[in-house]
């Protein structure tokens, strides 16, 4: 596999680094929870970023920066994230002006990782199509290169939580042959990441989750 200490070096050389919530810039590799309007609960299971990042610097090396981090679309700090986190059980707004700002965010190299936590599946495809009207949310193929960077993931995204009971999907958005957006459906890997108290998973789900959160930020470091 790549180096990807040396990877993440290059991308933060080239993309600016990532800003924590103090204004302190770090050359760390962060995870930042995006905040949106319309009523739904962004900022859940805060522990899930933390645990996610802390594991990936144990089983990859990578330097990270394990804090519970946010952003809004309009903040200045936007262009400064390479990874942003999106999930919430309820309701998503993005106005006219914060959807064109989200896709010059993904046009110019951001990535966004977007969770249904349970019941954000129509808000978030119906506002999406206002970042990418001309786009659709894709099923990404099992063969695809994210299930397969760091750790295997031979049937694609993992269930971690039952929802209702259908086949966990992982979709995507592509951008010049760059993924720029996934999207995970009735499978929840990011309630996986938080304290084992928080939602009661077991251990092997918790490592399942874990394990497939690395693939991401593997993936997001090295296309």
């Amino acid at each position: 596999m790549k180096n990807v200490q040396h990877l993440l070096l290059i991308l933060l050389i080239g993309t600016g680094v990532a800003i924590a919530q103090s204004g302190n810039p770090t050359s760390a590799f962060a995870i930042t929870r995006l905040k949106y309007a319309g009523g739904g609960d962004w900022y859940n299971d805060p522990s899930s970023e933390v645990n996610l990042l802390t594991f990936v610097h144990r089983v990859t090396g990578i330097d990270t920066d394990p804090r519970y981090q946010f952003v809004d679309i309009a903040d200045d700090g936007l262009f400064s994230r390479p990874f942003l986190f999106m999930t919430g059980h309820g309701n998503i707004t993005f106005s006219e002006a914060e959807a064109r700002r989200l896709r010059t965010y993904l046009e110019n190299g951001g990535f966004l990782f977007a969770d249904d936590d349970y019941g954000m599946n129509k808000p978030f495809r119906r506002e999406i199509k206002k970042v990418f009207p001309g786009e659709d949310l894709i099923e990404i193929p099992f063969s695809y290169g994210l299930y397969h960077c760091q750790f295997e993931f031979p049937r694609g995204v993992p269930k971690t939580h039952e929802h209702d009971g259908k086949a966990p999907q992982g979709f995507g958005i592509f951008l010049h042959g760059r993924l720029v957006l996934y999207y995970t459906y009735e499978s929840n890997p990011g309630d996986g990441w938080a304290d084992a108290e928080v939602h009661g998973d077991t251990e092997e789900k918790r490592q399942e989750a874990l394990r497939f959160g690395t693939n991401l930020v593997v993936w997001v470091l090295t296309h």
